[in-house]
């Protein structure tokens, strides 16, 4: 199996190899739809095309499910026929948050629920590019030959809102603590998280330097169940969640995408405020 994540060394070096990687750049501001595209124009990783939240990683105007619902599967089909991406060539995912915001759902999207069989992580992200000395490009890129993919869906890793509201299993909260004790919170309907819930802000994956904690590292501090759920805002950090327990050796949690926006949306639903779930 292909390890998830990818050093900008080795980015480079692909780059140049007979089948260099599609390379994805998932950069976003959730507060401005149109800033991620627009830092991509100013400078990515050469060869690399946008993958956008909101249009691409996500089903806009899609009934409940929260602020991120995943695209259809035909809708999502077509975006990679569209970049190109196909099983014949690695597939190499980044952003500039380490992860966060959006290349771990991207990962999570296109390795476990569309079964590309080849999909890295770029570890550190941008930061970590600079800081090797890779080459950037700027503008729109070239023109991209469409492929003719057809993606196998999986839904096994997905649970939706009422499976999450009677599942025992461990949930994992991956915002903020802050957010997560309900002290404040500015994005979503109510503050507080599901009951029961743990929090892992997924930011502690990281170390100083925005790679990604060792292995050991990871298993040591992620928390223990023989199930997980995996859980935040809308469904997009917590695939670095998802992307920490696999480095971990541990079994993948399952995904809850519609997570606090849309549990938060239900004034049915309980919520939890404070450390303790």
């Amino acid at each position: 199996m292909t390890h998830p994540l990818i050093t900008a060394k080795a980015l480079d070096e692909a780059l140049s190899g007979v089948t260099p990687p599609v390379i994805l750049d998932c950069r976003v501001r959730l507060a401005d739809p149109e800033a991620g595209k627009q830092l991509w124009r100013e400078g990515h990783v050469p060869g690399s095309l946008h993958l956008d939240l909101e249009r691409d990683l996500s089903g806009v105007g899609a009934p409940g499910g929260g602020r991120h619902p995943l695209p259809a599967r035909d809708a999502f089909r077509d975006t990679l026929q569209r970049l190109g991406v196909s099983p014949d060539r690695p597939i190499v995912v980044l952003d500039d948050m380490g992860g966060q915001l959006a290349a771990a759902r991207a990962w999570w999207m296109l390795s476990h629920w569309a079964g590309h069989p080849e999909v890295q992580l770029l570890d550190g992200g941008l930061a970590a590019w600079e800081a090797f000395g890779g080459e950037w490009e700027v503008g729109d890129g070239a023109d991209v030959t469409p492929s003719r993919w057809q993606p196998v869906f999986d839904d096994s890793g997905l649970v939706g809102l009422e499976e999450m509201a009677t599942s025992a299993a461990l949930k994992v909260d991956a915002r903020a603590s802050e957010r997560f004790r309900g002290d404040s919170e500015s994005l979503d309907p109510r503050a507080g998280h599901i009951p029961g819930a743990v929090n892992r802000p997924c930011s502690e994956n990281l170390d100083e330097q925005g790679l990604f904690k060792s292995s050991q590292q990871l298993d040591a501090e992620l928390p223990h169940a023989e199930a997980v759920i995996a859980y935040c805002g809308s469904g997009v950090t917590a695939c670095h969640d998802l992307l920490a327990y696999q480095l971990a050796g541990r079994t993948l949690p399952r995904l809850y995408v519609g997570s606090w926006s849309e549990w938060s949306a239900d004034p049915q639903r309980p919520a939890a405020t404070g450390v303790a779930g």
